[in-house]
């Protein structure tokens, strides 16, 4: 061997978990939509890779099994190829600091105050206790009416919110299937009436969507037909990308109506008119049913 020429030493372990996500997240960002990169992939934050499994960190347990769902494959599919080998991916909820405090991924770590020199013959005292945010008095009472074990299983402060009018009045217009669809689309977004913060579009699948309602696909499509449903409710189009065997259909991007509109009979009744153009022209009229 020419002496010029020396062995350069092989990176046995590869990239740093942070650098491989990073290298993830450039490819996902030409791949999925901006809002949907911004809420949901950006947020996650790799932990470790050891023994071939890459751990990725959700802040909520919805953001965990929503990226498990939509984009673990994915993932795991490039982190293969990131690491030139299988790849095991584990998501987990947590966030930064331990499983018990709930803190944003990104809040600046604290730095440690600084402790004032004692005189050598004091003798410090006992440190004082952490304090922690009470729970809330509404948690509480729930609690108290679950029970803590059950309580700590079904979460019962996680709720769903739905009105006496969308289940008196829009259900028997709507049939029980659809005003099914149309709640468990909801639980999949986000409405802060009090601050007005709104996520309401999602990049879904049909079969996805048939999964969570519990229902067939075939009903999933022939109620977003609605045309109540598309009036008030739920309107989507068909996301598309170019493959080297030309267009194929790549899921659906779903908008979510969050309020309930008045029906029909009550607009007329009181002379109050729903606008019935809630959506944005994207998903305005026409929308193919793949």
């Amino acid at each position: 061997m020419d002496s010029a020429v020396q062995a350069r030493p092989l990176n046995l372990q590869g990239p740093s978990p942070e650098e491989a996500w990073r290298t993830v997240l450039g490819q996902l960002q030409g791949q999925v939509e901006r809002a949907v990169y911004r809420t949901w992939l950006e947020p996650l934050r790799p932990l470790a890779y050891a023994d071939g499994t890459y751990t990725l960190a959700a802040a909520s347990t919805y953001a965990r099994d929503l990226a498990q769902s939509r984009f673990g494959a994915t993932i795991t599919r490039q982190l293969a190829g990131v690491y030139g080998g299988k790849v095991k991916l584990d998501l987990v909820v947590h966030n930064g600091i331990s499983p018990t405090v709930e803190t944003p991924f990104d809040a600046p770590a604290e730095a440690p105050a600084e402790t004032p020199a004692e005189p050598p013959e004091a003798t410090p005292g006992p440190r004082p206790a952490r304090k922690t945010a009470p729970p809330s008095p509404r948690k509480l009472a729930l609690a108290r009416a679950y029970g803590d074990r059950r309580a700590a299983v079904i979460q019962p402060e996680r709720a769903l919110v739905v009105t006496h009018y969308f289940m008196s009045q829009w259900t028997p217009l709507l049939g029980h299937s659809a005003a099914h669809l149309i709640m468990t689309a909801r639980a999949m977004c986000y409405w802060n009436p009090l601050n007005g913060e709104l996520r309401n579009v999602i990049d879904t699948e049909m079969a996805e969507l048939a999964a969570r309602a519990a229902m067939s696909v075939r009903t999933v499509k022939d109620i977003l037909a609605n045309q109540l449903v598309q009036r008030y409710f739920l309107r989507y189009r068909v996301r598309r990308m170019m493959t080297s065997n030309g267009v194929r259909t790549a899921g659906i991007t779903l908008l979510v109506r969050m309020d309930d509109p008045l029906t029909p009979t009550d607009q007329a009744a009181h002379e109050i008119s729903e606008n019935e153009h809630w959506y944005t022209p994207d998903f305005g009229p026409g929308e193919d049913s793949d």
